[in-house]
């Protein structure tokens, strides 16, 4: 699994349906997590802090209608995206699903070529630099669809794990990263690698982005991490 693949958690009762959504998923090139249940979802997420999750709205126990209020009332994971999964077709039950939090909502039986077209407007949203996307920050522009980087209109030169760690970075100005975390996103769970590399990379990356001068937008936060402004 390549580390810059973005990941989905499809979080499904149904085994059938459960399947059939991580099949096409994995064949638009997510990494894809399930769960059959809402508590295994909540444990996922806080395992896998997954990019967007499709979730089933009917299911035993925890509801996916919870699993959703539950999600978007904690400030650590209300960022990210959900796509309601439902048989509901009254409107009541749809703006019930939005109210709640669900970023869209999709009626059974769906069209598995729109599901996965809203997927992917959702990634947009989070993961831009993935789809090619230009990400500004401050003075900072990055093409991802050209893999060049500059600053102040001066072109930087970075390696390709230093590009993946800025990328990251600049998809979400503002995040504390933890080690783990930028392991997991830029490294990918398939290597195994040192936290204290982390540092090194992060290093190598204030050093490019300073080299012409200005002030370092890499931020250390103790004990936590690092983030962007």
């Amino acid at each position: 699994m390549s580390a810059d693949q973005p990941t989905v958690l499809v979080v499904e009762d149904e085994l059938a349906q459960r399947e059939v959504l991580g099949y096409n998923l994995e064949a638009e090139g997510f990494r894809v997590f399930k769960a059959a249940s809402g508590d295994e979802a909540m444990l996922l997420v806080d395992e896998e802090y997954p990019d967007i999750i499709v979730l089933d709205w009917m299911m035993p126990n925890l509801s996916g209608i919870e699993v959703c209020r539950r999600l978007k009332s904690r400030t650590d994971t209300r960022s990210i995206p959900i796509i309601m999964l439902s048989a509901r077709t009254e409107e009541v039950d749809k703006v019930r699903g939005l109210e709640t939090g669900a970023d869209d909502y999709v009626v059974k039986p769906y069209s598995v070529v729109e599901l996965m077209a809203r997927v992917r407007t959702q990634l947009r949203r989070v993961r831009p630099a993935t789809v090619g996307l230009r990400l500004e920050y401050d003075d900072i522009v990055l093409d991802s669809e050209t893999h060049k980087v500059s600053r102040d209109s001066k072109p930087l030169k970075l390696g390709p794990t230093e590009f993946r760690l800025l990328s990251t970075f600049m998809e979400k100005p503002g995040r504390v990263w933890s080690r783990e975390q930028l392991l997991d996103r830029v490294w990918g769970r398939d290597i195994y690698v040192d936290t204290r590399t982390v540092d090194v990379h992060i290093g190598r990356l204030r050093k490019a982005l300073t080299q012409y001068g200005g002030d370092d937008p890499v931020r250390t936060v103790r004990g936590a991490g690092y983030a962007l402004g």
